[in-house]
């Protein structure tokens, strides 16, 4: 009888271990515990805004020049060396550190649109329209890499919190979450698909195929379509005029 009942009691274990095994694979990748996203993309979109910081008009920029870029680099060597592949949750500190870094660019770049800003509203902007075009442009496209970096920074909690699964509720709405058959299994947002956001809510002004959810993501979003209007439309305005 001891033995019958323990052959069932083993029978009902490993049955409960397939039915949670099955629950987490029909689970979507997004929504389960994986492994952190590859580095690679990050920091070479990283490498690219620190470089367009370096070739803008030097004016527009905190002296002496190189000292913010040079710092961005700093703290992007740190969070390489610590995760030199994958973006994995490790320490919390590493999340500030990426979050300081982000904050460094977010001050780079916004002191050099108020700068160009001011310029052009007092018509201190020059009289050649190629370096203002050029100069509009990197500071919309570091604009661009900005915010794609805090929303792929807050998205669920940031990468980190996105690899182990905890976080179950989106910020942001993509399609493959809407319409899971029309992805891999193993979908998941990374951040070349924060960066298409923050592009595509720069150039429509709006939200395109990736719905905001929360109201922090609503307001963040707001804000990049404001900060991405107001330049475009004093730079090329005032290039029109140059060319006029």
């Amino acid at each position: 009888m001891t033995e019958d009942m323990d052959n069932a009691e083993s029978r009902l274990v490993r049955i409960e271990r397939l039915l949670e095994s099955g629950e987490r694979e029909l689970a979507p990748a997004w929504q389960r515990a994986t492994r952190g996203e590859p580095r690679w993309a990050v920091t070479a979109v990283i490498l690219v805004a620190v470089a367009l910081q370096l070739m803008l008009p030097h004016r527009l920029s905190l002296p002496p020049y190189w000292a913010l870029p040079v710092l961005e680099l700093v703290l992007l060597a740190g969070l390489t060396a610590a995760n030199p592949r994958r973006v994995e949750p490790r320490t919390r500190r590493l999340r500030w550190l990426g979050l300081a870094l982000i904050c460094v660019i977010s001050l780079a770049n916004g002191l050099s649109a108020v700068r160009l800003v001011a310029e052009l509203v007092n018509g201190r902007a020059g009289a050649d329209a190629v370096p203002l075009l050029l100069t509009g442009g990197g500071i919309w496209l570091t604009n661009v890499i900005v915010f794609a970096l805090w929303y792929w920074e807050w998205d669920r909690g940031g990468p980190m919190a996105r690899a182990l699964g905890r976080e179950q509720f989106a910020d942001f709405l993509f399609v493959q979450m809407q319409s899971p058959e029309v992805a891999a299994p193993d979908w998941e947002p990374a951040f070349l698909d924060y960066l298409y956001l923050s592009f595509t809510n720069s150039t429509a002004f709006s939200p395109t195929d990736v719905i905001p959810l929360s109201r922090w993501a609503k307001m963040l979003m707001m804000l990049q379509s404001s900060v991405s209007l107001v330049t475009v439309v004093l730079v090329v305005a005032r290039a029109v005029n140059i060319l006029k």
